[in-house]
């Protein structure tokens, strides 16, 4: 599903409204991040859902030392 209307092709440097593009067929990719509100009328919602705040939740998150080791 597309989250953006507005796609955008990396190797033509063009934009457009559908998935692939017309000139090379390659996959698009949406050109722009998708807004935020700080009001976010479903954030209470989503952070139950993903259990955020929680002692699993916080042990998955990646660590700057993990990243470094990589």
């Amino acid at each position: 599903m597309v989250r953006s209307k507005l796609q955008y092709c990396k190797s033509c440097d063009l934009y457009g409204l559908g998935p692939d593009c017309d000139v090379c067929g390659k996959v698009m990719v949406t050109s722009a991040p998708l807004k935020y509100s700080p009001e976010d009328p479903q954030g209470k919602r989503r952070r139950e859902r993903e259990n955020a705040g929680s002692d699993e939740w916080v042990e998955s998150l990646p660590s700057p030392n993990e990243e470094a080791e990589r």
